[in-house]
């Protein structure tokens, strides 16, 4: 959180970013993609924690995109 005030990344509420700060521990809540890779390419989720982590990635990303979306949509019509 930028703002370290609990409204996410955009002002959108918790873990609805990429979960890098202190409220994920700074572990990376979705960390991108690659899950478990950089120990010794050790994988430390099983099938469905790792699927459950891509389905919560995947929903943060579509709002994401929708939040941007609407601010193109406010900027280009002024």
């Amino acid at each position: 959180m930028p703002r370290l005030d609990g409204t996410g990344p955009m002002g959108q509420g918790p873990r609805t970013g990429r979960g890098m700060g202190n409220c994920a521990g700074g572990m990376g809540f979705g960390c991108g993609r690659g899950f478990g890779r950089g120990f010794g390419g050790r994988n430390f989720f099983t099938k469905k924690e790792e699927s459950e982590l891509l389905k919560d990635e995947k929903e943060a990303l579509e709002e994401e995109l929708k939040a941007i979306k609407e601010r193109l949509s406010e900027l280009e019509s002024k």
